[in-house]
């Protein structure tokens, strides 16, 4: 494990002048002002603003009256300011780089993953979106004599829940969509990384978004959750399976719609006719992008017995090479966890698994000479049945090896589980692993790469099953659920009822023969 020097600098790098704008962006002010604190350092990054009841009332009020406007503007000029927030963002990346590292205390490779997240979804939905969003003629009840149009209208005001651990992606890629589909959307970003939210939405708002349109309501999700809920249209969440039970239901009350992203306990498979090399190093971004605090991540990898002893000796040796620490550019190959919690509950997995028999193969350790939040990226073997970390999500830098005898034994073990989010599988047979894959109960499933290929594939569904969540990002039902369906049907010359003097047994004889005839023409 090579060691980075301590860090003693301020732990930002971020000026005041870009700082305090951002914060005041926020609408916000009518509760107190809480403490945001750099994880790499625990240097103080500044006071963030909270939001009161009248401040969220005021911001949904105003959101509904700019949404309004917006509904009027065509898709193809919604779409053009997203390509222009596109080319913002990645000009400014080296910017909004600085502000994601150092609210989330993450290496700079994996920061970038988020702009490559926005960028890629950007370019996307303002491609298909004037598509998508197209009215639509299907087939009346009675050819020429009935016209039908399908008309797609904004559900109104979006509330985009976002969590702490991908501030960019999370915030901005769910609220992109439903922007171009005609909404307003109030973001909800944890208080932890709200300067990203903030950023994105100035940065929008020079792309030529209007103002109002787009704003984010600053607080705890358990202060504030349940008011931002009680007056959406939509409710768009990313984080724990626990709390996107309790959306659900709150959601469910006022019979309005939700997409939920959840939790996971994800799979790698190694096949025994993988590259195991390969596999053993990117294996590793699969486990530790952003210290494993990723949705996405690994945390249970099944070898076949065949390559079980080479895999984890080129996985152990790349995982004990990879450089820690909190520099600002891309030096490092890991960042920090983000809050004592989840420093506490790496620590209490690990120390559980080790008191229980089970073996650390690389890390195992905190690292405070780094920072406050820092664990090593960490290998566990022998782990069984009655450890903490054999079931419940981790979301931390900790990966179990399994050895398995089959395929069968896999893909069995791989589905032992309530979550069904993501998972991997490796194998020199394309075909072969796409036929494992199928059998995972998993929303994505990745052969030969770890998270990467499904989740940057946007024009694809993403989501999970199980307690992994409801609903889909990315892919056209990304953007589809931020709409409601208008039917219009008209009717023309004669009515769809008996005609004058004619009873309603001939009615339906005559009806029984027409269905027959157009079952026959649409045959044809």
């Amino acid at each position: 494990m090579t060691t980075a020097p301590e860090l003693t600098a301020e732990p930002t790098a971020l000026p005041t002048a870009l700082v305090k704008p951002l914060f005041e962006r926020g609408v916000a002010g009518g509760a107190p002002s809480v403490a945001v604190l750099a994880p790499a350092t625990g240097h103080k990054i500044g006071d963030l603003p909270q939001s009161s009841v009248a401040d969220i009332e005021r911001a949904f009020a105003v959101a509904r009256h700019a949404q309004r406007d917006w509904a009027k503007v065509a898709v193809k000029q919604r779409a053009e300011i997203v390509r222009r927030f596109h080319d913002i963002v990645l000009a400014e990346q080296d910017t909004i780089l600085d502000i994601v590292q150092t609210e989330t205390g993450k290496s700079r490779p994996h920061a970038f993953d988020e702009i490559a997240d926005v960028a890629l979804n950007a370019r996307y939905y303002a491609t298909v979106a004037p598509k998508l969003l197209a009215g639509r003629k299907p087939r009346g009840v009675l050819p020429v004599l009935t016209s039908v149009e399908v008309h797609n209208r904004p559900k109104g005001v979006v509330a985009v829940i976002s969590p702490w651990n991908y501030p960019l992606a999370l915030a901005v890629s769910d609220a992109l969509p439903a922007l171009i589909a005609g909404n307003a959307v109030i973001a909800r970003p944890d208080n932890q990384t709200a300067l990203t939210a903030l950023w994105a939405i100035d940065a929008a708002e020079r792309a030529g978004l209007p103002r109002g349109l787009w704003q984010a309501v600053l607080g705890r999700g358990r202060e504030i959750g349940g008011e931002v809920i009680a007056r959406a249209d939509y409710v768009d969440y990313t984080g724990s399976s626990a709390t996107g039970r309790t959306i659900a239901q709150q959601a469910g009350e006022r019979l309005i719609g939700y997409s939920l992203e959840l939790g996971g306990k994800n799979p790698l498979l190694v096949l025994a006719d993988a590259d195991v090399s390969k596999a053993a190093k990117l294996a590793v971004r699969a486990c530790f992008s952003s210290a494993g605090q990723l949705c996405e991540s690994m945390e249970r990898i099944y070898v076949d017995a065949t390559v079980y002893d080479q895999f984890v000796a080129e996985f152990v040796g790349n995982v004990k090479n990879m450089s820690l620490g909190g520099e600002l550019d891309y030096s490092r190959d890991m960042g920090s966890l983000t809050f004592q919690r989840q420093l506490d509950t790496v620590s209490a997995h690990v120390d559980d698994a080790v008191a229980k028999g089970a073996k650390v193969l690389a890390g195992g350790r905190a690292r405070p000479d780094l920072g406050p939040y820092f664990y090593e990226p960490t290998v566990l073997a022998d782990v069984a049945p009655g450890m903490t970390v054999y079931r419940e999500e981790t979301f931390g830098p900790v990966v179990s090896v399994y050895k398995v005898d089959s395929d069968d034994a896999a893909v069995e073990a791989a589905n032992d589980t309530a979550y069904g989010l993501n998972a991997s599988v490796w194998s020199r047979d394309v075909n072969r692993g796409k036929e494992i894959a199928a059998r995972i109960n998993a929303g994505s499933v990745n052969v030969n790469e770890g998270f990467s290929a499904a989740w940057g594939s946007v024009d694809a569904p993403s989501g999970g099953l199980g307690i992994s969540g409801q609903g889909r990002r990315h892919g056209p039902e990304g953007l589809l659920k931020y709409i409601d369906t208008q039917t219009i049907a008209v009717q023309r010359v004669l009515p769809i009822a008996p005609l004058p003097g004619m009873s309603e047994q001939m009615w339906a004889k005559t009806m029984t023969l027409v269905f027959g005839v157009m079952k026959t023409l649409r045959q044809k």
